[in-house]
């Protein structure tokens, strides 16, 4: 096959997507497809303007000048080459190629809910709005689609105005060699890099400054949990440089010496971080996958998450869950202190309850290998090529 892959542009700074990008690519070359990678470069972005200026002037690069580039190329290419966008959110560009075979990737629908009203908290200004709405109606052109999770399909269905001639469900594969090691020794090392006693274990957590992430509410369970007076390990947050809400929720705890954010961690340590946790503690309001839950799995750790999905679908019988946070139905000092109670009961488990805990997120892990993912892909692929060529013929 020959595959064009639309990605977003590097200079947006995104971590994700551009590695779910790569990792397709890769995966169809090694597989013997011929692949190409079609991005924005950056033209108008890099001309000097004011911060506040720099994300219009993206735009003008990724909405005027790449569609003009793409009318031009796509014109040489085969009738038979599948366009494939590595997101919905690259939506505007999909009615460029909505008579040649294409797909789209669907991995969350939190910023198309948030602009519809839907997500308390999360409300979205009148610019955020007009710009999701852009996003839908080019996606909305789309003719097939692959989720990575069903609530993330669920969710692409009720923003379709009309049904997709393919609609498929196939879950992330895990784009690292996450796996168990030696506690002690792992524990050690990743102490050692980051200047902090680890010998007797911590809880993890992953995540960004997104809203739905849920951090603060990983500091308020953390909280309940030493009040329980039932130990003192430390609580280690992995991921970009905490908002001010954050740090000053960190700043007047009184635990918060034993609270550290950690940013610039490379792959390497995020895999000694998650082999060497005794638990990670991954409460999200929400999600379009939850890639650590799958990953601390994989490298033997003990997962609680939150009781909704597709935090469900991702942590199947393996994890342990928690209710949502919801600071205005009910008490959030209650649910904090209620998920307490869930996490003192994974520290305490006995040698042979973590061990089988272990073992059974191990098996639940192995849903999500890459081969498996990229081979599902690639079977779709194949059959809107081969129906394309089909309907050529008639």
């Amino acid at each position: 096959m020959r595959i064009v892959f639309f990605t977003h542009p590097p200079f947006l700074g995104s971590q994700s997507m551009p590695r779910f990008a790569s990792m397709l690519a890769k995966g169809m070359e090694q597989r013997g497809h011929q692949i190409e990678v079609w991005t924005p470069e950056a033209f108008f972005y890099k001309l000097s303007a004011p911060g506040s200026l720099k994300k219009w002037l993206g735009y003008l690069d990724q909405y005027l000048v790449f569609p003009g580039q793409v009318r031009k190329r796509i014109k040489s290419y085969p009738d038979q080459t599948l366009f494939v966008f590595t997101d919905h959110a690259l939506g505007p560009w999909v009615p460029l190629v909505t008579n040649r075979p294409h797909v789209i990737h669907c991995h969350d629908f939190l910023a198309q809910h948030s602009a519809s009203g839907k997500i308390k908290e999360n409300p979205t200004g009148l610019t955020g709005r007009l710009y999701q709405q852009f996003i839908h109606k080019g996606y909305s052109k789309g003719k097939n689609f692959i989720s990575v999770s069903n609530k993330t399909s669920r969710d692409l269905q009720e923003f379709l105005t009309k049904k997709p001639q393919l609609s498929d469900v196939v879950y992330n594969g895990l784009n690292r060699d996450f796996k168990p090691l030696e506690t002690d020794k792992t524990r050690k090392l990743f102490g050692e890099a980051i200047g902090t006693d680890l010998s007797q274990g911590y809880i993890l957590h992953i995540g960004g400054n997104q809203w739905y992430k849920n951090r603060v509410g990983v500091i308020e369970i953390y909280e309940s949990w030493r009040k329980l007076d039932n130990g003192k390990l430390p609580l280690l947050l992995i991921g970009k440089e905490p908002a001010e809400a954050l740090k000053d929720k960190q700043k007047q705890s009184a635990y918060t010496n034993d609270i550290f954010f950690l940013t610039d961690i490379s792959d390497e340590q995020t895999l000694l971080a998650y082999a060497g946790a005794t638990l990670l503690l991954f409460p999200s309001l929400a999600e379009g996958f939850g890639w650590p839950i799958a990953e601390a799995m994989a490298s033997g750790c003990p997962v609680i998450t939150t009781n909704e999905a597709p935090m469900t679908e991702v942590a199947g019988d393996a994890g342990f869950l928690i209710k949502k946070r919801d600071e205005q139905n009910g008490s959030v000092n209650f649910w904090a202190d209620e998920s307490a109670l869930v996490v003192d009961h994974v520290i305490s488990l006995s040698p042979a309850e973590r061990k089988a805990v272990v073992e059974k997120g191990i098996k639940n892990s192995k849903r999500f290998r890459t081969e498996t993912m990229l081979s599902s892909i690639e079977e779709i692929y194949k059959y809107l090529t081969k129906s394309f060529d089909i309907r050529l013929e008639k």
